[in-house]
């Protein structure tokens, strides 16, 4: 007989990490294997279709285009539904940008995350017996909430918030509303917050696929001060599997750390790239690429380490990260070199690979 196949709502699910988890879930790769997926998106400049292109005949992914914020849409998308969760990805997420233009941050990640809780609080209460039951809110979140480390020590999920940009200071208020909600008004809700996530289909303004994609055009690889932040960096798709995790053995009302146990400098992680571009793309005419490498001002209160103890979400739900730093770089670099035509449509675009996060007073304006 058929497993009943479990419909969520994934807000955010043409962005990286919310795209990558829409193909994982309806792959049968993450959870029970029996996901049917309602995939809401604003398609801002960091949404793709294109991610979504290999599920979008699927009769078990339906894609919506509109934002969190829209009440009306959300309210009729879980009258029409009836999801059993909702995985919430959508945000506004690039430090850079939210140094040049915070209003976004604060309007997408703090006041639409709020009109999201609301809806859902409402969707909740119409629920009885098992549905009411099994009904989760699921709110993915950043170790950026946490501040900055020193050199040593780890975030814990006990860790107190201390948010150094715009960006995270908008995501630290969203995992307080959604501490709130669960608080004061009972809505089984769960947070996880993940250090800094790499892989297939990653926006190119992030630093690997930034860096990838610069270097096979020869052009200069800005690293920011002396490189030397340090950043844990988790596969994408060990990050899904976490969420599936979470969402499935959660206890609810908690947060769960989910890190990679990968410790990089970002000089380090850069040096990585050139040398798998050098022993890969054998044929490109700019190595050795390291020879690009060019240290530029640091980004305005640049957090110096970043380290997450996912100790708990290990102890507690069993989840542990199958890729190691070396394993999950070598397959994200190849996926960028099979994956050109990808790429050059959002290159296409308005984002050209140019510098963000300046600060400037023409750019907040």
């Amino acid at each position: 007989m058929e497993t009943e196949r479990q419909t969520i709502l994934v807000t955010g699910g043409a962005g990286f990490i919310g795209g990558n988890f829409v193909l994982e879930a309806l792959a049968g790769a993450v959870g029970n294997g029996s996901f049917r997926v309602v995939n809401l998106d604003a398609l801002t400049y960091a949404g793709n279709l294109d991610t979504l292109s290999s599920v979008a005949g699927s009769p078990d992914h339906i894609f919506v285009h509109g934002r969190i914020g829209d009440r009306e849409l959300v309210d009729r998308l879980l009258a029409e539904h009836r999801p059993a969760a909702i995985v919430n990805f959508a945000a506004e997420s690039h430090v850079d940008r939210s140094i040049d233009g915070p209003g976004a941050f604060i309007q997408t990640n703090v006041v639409e995350t709020h009109d999201l809780l609301e809806a859902s609080l409402v969707y909740w209460n119409t629920l009885e017996g098992e549905e009411r039951n099994r009904f989760r809110f699921l709110h993915v979140s950043t170790d950026e909430v946490y501040g900055t480390l020193g050199p040593t020590g780890y975030f814990t999920e006990e860790s107190p918030f201390r948010p150094n940009s715009p960006y995270a200071a908008s995501k630290a208020a969203s995992d307080h509303l959604v501490r709130a909600y669960h608080h004061t008004y009972g809505l089984p809700t769960l947070t996880t917050n993940c250090s800094n996530n790499y892989g297939p289909y990653h926006f190119p303004e992030k630093l690997i696929p930034l860096m990838i994609l610069t270097a096979l055009r020869g052009e200069p690889l800005p690293v920011y001060g002396d490189g030397q932040q340090v950043r844990d960096w988790l596969y994408v798709k060990d990050h899904c599997r976490a969420i599936a995790t979470v969402l499935e053995k959660g206890a609810v009302g908690e947060t769960y750390n989910v890190g990679g146990h990968n410790e990089r400098a970002n000089l380090d992680v850069v040096k990585t790239i050139c040398r798998l571009l050098d022993e890969h793309a054998p044929d490109s005419p700019h190595a050795p690429h390291e020879q690009l490498i060019t240290f530029v001002t640091d980004r305005p209160g640049h957090d110096r380490r970043y380290a997450i103890d996912a100790g708990r979400i290990e102890r507690e739900l069993g989840w542990t990260p199958e890729e190691t730093f070396e394993s999950g770089m070598e397959k994200t670099v190849r996926w960028y070199l099979e994956n050109q035509d990808w790429c050059g449509g959002i290159l296409s675009g308005k984002y050209r690979g140019e510098r963000l996060g300046l600060g400037s007073t023409g750019s907040r304006a």
